[in-house]
């Protein structure tokens, strides 16, 4: 499998530019020098309208809503995709999308690669490469995906070796379907930049990055943290919040996320993800504005 190391070096004359601290352990995804957004909204912020066996909303309704907000696209979680999804649901689906003039983002799904050889881990890797199938159906270009936890009797170094196999052999899987997959900063090996980073360095595959979750850092500068994963990104998720070591939440800076983001040559999609108490379909609009003002 050609590794990433060689895709970046044959494919980026751009990066030769870029300024790379000695602290990287490998070269930045190849941009053109020019950030360039888009807007999209995760399903993730409707979780309480859409989860259960009776929602009170559908994905369908999520995006009409992100079709009225007026969004270029649309980030489908798994999550609330029916239990028995099809090739023929997500077919309809995607052709709603189409027509509502939405490009379906991306995906994420819930998976945990710290499992030892197994019934366990066999089920995470299977059900990762399902969802890999359902996101070439969809068009949706990215998956984010989760490192997982380090088990009992493991060392972190052999957690970080199982995790590590297991994203390659997606990866794979997920190059032969035209999907990329981006490891998300979310907690255990990654919840800091430094430990996200072994990741970056270690996952040989050209269809691995990262999806840079802006309020999932919690040191005394997470900013700071994010500017160190901003140039591996291929997906980026925006909170309304974020917080230090104490957890007190304090409204993001969604000019300075930006700021570092245009600083990365970023070029792609910045997604909201509205975890607060509020209505999403009062409160996501709102902070859509507010978002594309800042990164305007």
């Amino acid at each position: 499998m050609t590794t990433r190391r060689q895709f970046l070096a044959a494919t980026s004359v751009a990066a030769a530019t870029l300024a790379v601290p000695a602290a990287r352990a490998i070269e930045p995804i190849p941009r053109n020098g020019t950030p360039k957004f888009k807007f999209s909204l995760a399903a993730y912020s409707y979780r309480e309208l859409l989860k259960g066996d009776s929602p009170k909303l559908t994905l369908g309704d999520f995006v009409d809503d992100c079709a009225k907000f007026g969004l270029e696209g649309t980030e489908l979680t798994s999550y609330y995709f029916p239990k028995s999804t099809t090739p023929e649901y997500l077919r309809a689906l995607a052709r709603q999308c189409f027509r509502l003039g939405l490009d379906v983002s991306g995906t994420a799904v819930g998976n945990d690669f710290g499992h030892p050889p197994g019934e366990k881990r066999t089920e995470q890797i299977a059900s990762v490469k399902q969802w890999i199938e359902y996101a070439a159906i969809l068009g949706a270009p990215v998956i984010r995906i989760f490192a997982g936890h380090q088990q009992k009797d493991q060392t972190p170094a052999q957690a970080h070796s199982l995790m590590v196999q297991a994203i390659e052999e997606c990866c794979d899987f997920a190059g032969k379907h035209g999907v990329h997959l981006a490891l998300e900063n979310h907690g255990g090996p990654t919840a800091t930049a430094e430990g996200l980073l072994k990741f970056v360095r270690d996952v040989q595959s050209p269809w691995f990055g990262v999806n840079l979750d802006s309020g999932n850092f919690h040191s005394d500068d997470p900013y700071a943290e994010l500017a160190q994963i901003a140039p591996y990104s291929l997906n980026a998720q925006i909170k309304v919040v974020m917080s230090g070591p104490d957890k007190k939440k304090v409204p993001a800076d969604f000019k300075r996320l930006a700021r570092i983001l245009r600083e990365a040559h970023y070029r792609g999609y910045v997604v909201l993800e509205y975890e607060e108490a509020g209505d999403p379909r009062e409160e996501c609009p709102k902070y859509l504005d507010q978002v594309r003002e800042a990164f305007a």
